[in-house]
């Protein structure tokens, strides 16, 4: 062989052994975390002047990437946990405002690709714990009840317990699917496991209070509020130790029904804040989580285990922010408003991702995100594209991951839903919103408070603004103009995402017509 040859042929033999390295390189686990009304303020990390110790997620924060700037799509439960499966905006579904009941039939249709059916079309293995809220279908014991809103002294009447549920989490491409229906202060209480109904159902229940009070209903003799919680840690943990010993690569997708109302501290975690109930429960969330990551060190799976924790909207107001201010804590820190609301208290959310194998530690990100982005991030680590058809308002993560270009990371604007379906969209420092008040449930609340004297819109710079308190609504006519028509093209393609038109659903659950382009009309 000639000398000359020698260094190509080096080069050819690394370049094989690295292409063959990376092609058999083992893909990550996921674990995706999901509190239930967690505030941004309420993590230490997100919050210098906050009062609740979580020593466990600020270190998750130390060990990973925190993101500041992370907003969920919607500002209540359901829409939120739709958006984060099919990453598409939740407004494209059936569902336009509010959230759906512990009765709701199923919300995604099942030919619908989500995370977890992606996901194990590549042979993960997949698994969901904990609060669903997105519906699915009871068995009932008349047909005639097909279609037809179930209220909650209806339930013994309507549902036959003894049967299994269809249109479930096992139907949208999850393996393993053990929880509830709704928020845990929605009947029917029971556990559903693969389908089946784990307890019988003889008993209804109901509890009064400030904290902890939920809906009277149907309750299963397996059924105790106060365990919820800890009992979803606690299966969250064998499913990671049983994937472990099969060496199964996972993904684990665990919305918790907490520290959402009922607010229902152990006896162990009572007081333990010195601030309030509320308080007291996220602490105990803290500790949970901190004990999954230290599961994953022990059984070493920490190093390619990307561990996301975030939460689905803000604060709720039943974590008395009075009583918090008191003592000198904001659930929401320095944002405006509250869980429900379109400003950013409503559905700017605390974020973290650990992945120490690809993460460097104690990493800070100030993109603008949204958790619509799971799917297309999942599907770029794994090297598959999308379809046209599937995560229509998702963009990959990954480039962010690795502190890569952030031109590589292709979210450029994001839309924003209140609980009574108000809009708002976000571009750089710039943010409209499509109506007057809050759109939710924080003053000025919409048929409540009185908008006299108030613009019918409102623009925010959150640079300078973060607060939303000068509305700049008039004073800068080509962003708002650029902004409207970011966001009528966003309605009119059915998409974000670039590709092939896409359809929105046009109709509410009642059967009402939705004009989405008539949010924006009034002002073109």
């Amino acid at each position: 062989m000639k000398k000359g040859l020698y260094p190509l042929v080096i080069l050819s033999i690394l370049l094989i052994f690295s292409y063959c390295e990376n092609a058999t390189e083992r893909p990550p686990n996921i674990i995706y975390i999901l509190a239930d009304d967690l505030g941004y303020g309420d993590i230490g990390v997100f919050n210098s002047e906050g009062k609740i110790k979580t020593p466990q997620l600020d270190l998750m924060a130390q060990q990973g990437m925190v993101f500041t700037d992370a907003h969920t799509t919607s500002s209540v439960c359901t829409p939120t946990r739709y958006g984060i499966l099919t990453g598409r905006y939740n407004w494209r579904s059936p569902l336009k405002k509010g959230v759906l009941s512990g009765t709701s039939s199923g919300l995604i249709p099942k030919d619908r690709t989500t995370v977890s059916s992606f996901l194990k079309s590549q042979g993960y293995q997949t698994a969901f714990i904990g609060k669903w809220h997105l519906g699915w279908n009871w068995a009932l014991k008349d047909s005639s009840f097909i279609n037809s809103n179930i209220k909650n002294d209806e339930i013994f009447e309507k549902i036959d317990f003894t049967k299994n549920i269809s249109h479930g989490p096992n139907d949208l491409g999850f393996d393993y699917a053990y929880g509830h229906c709704g928020s845990l202060d929605m009947p029917p209480y029971v556990y559903v496991e693969n389908g089946k109904i784990t307890a019988p159902v003889e008993k209804v229940t109901v509890r009064e209070g400030d904290y902890h009070w939920w809906r009277s209903g149907p309750t299963a003799a397996d059924f105790d509020h106060e365990r919820v919680s800890p009992h979803f840690f606690d299966k969250a943990e064998a499913f990671i130790s049983r994937m472990h010993k099969q060496e199964k690569t996972f993904f684990l997708y665990l919305p918790l029904p907490s520290p959402h109302t009922p607010i229902l501290p152990t006896a162990e975690w009572k007081g333990k804040s010195g601030l309030n109930p509320y308080a007291d429960f996220v602490m105990q969330i803290d500790h949970r989580v901190g004990r999954i990551n230290t599961l994953l060190n022990k059984l070493n799976l920490a190093e390619n285990t990307i561990v996301i924790f975030t939460s689905d909207n803000g604060c709720s107001p039943q974590a008395k922010f009075d009583v918090l201010a008191e003592k000198g804590h904001d659930p929401s820190g320095v944002f405006r408003g509250h869980k429900a609301d379109i400003y950013e208290g409503g559905h700017r959310v605390p974020y973290i991702v650990k992945w120490p194998k690809k993460i460097k530690a104690g990493s800070v990100n100030q993109n603008t995100i949204c958790t619509s982005d799971l799917l297309a991030t999942c599907a770029d680590l794994l090297g598959q594209p999308l379809l046209d058809n599937e995560g229509e308002d998702s963009f990959s993560m990954a480039p962010l991951f690795t502190n890569q270009q952030e031109s590589d990371y292709g979210r450029t604007f994001t839309i924003h839903h209140s609980i009574n379906g108000s809009f708002a969209i976000r571009k750089g420092d710039y943010k409209f919103i499509f109506c007057p008040g809050s759109g939710g449930w924080s003053a000025p609340r919409p048929g409540r408070d009185s908008f006299e004297g108030l613009p019918k819109f409102q623009l925010y710079d959150l640079k300078s603004d973060p607060e939303e308190s000068n509305n700049l609504y008039g004073k800068k006519p080509k962003v708002e103009e650029e902004l409207i028509r970011l966001f009528s093209n966003a309605i009119k393609k059915g998409r974000t995402r670039p590709g092939a038109p896409q359809a929105n659903y046009s109709t509410f659950f009642s059967g009402r017509n939705w004009d989405p382009l008539a949010v924006f009309q009034t002002v073109q």
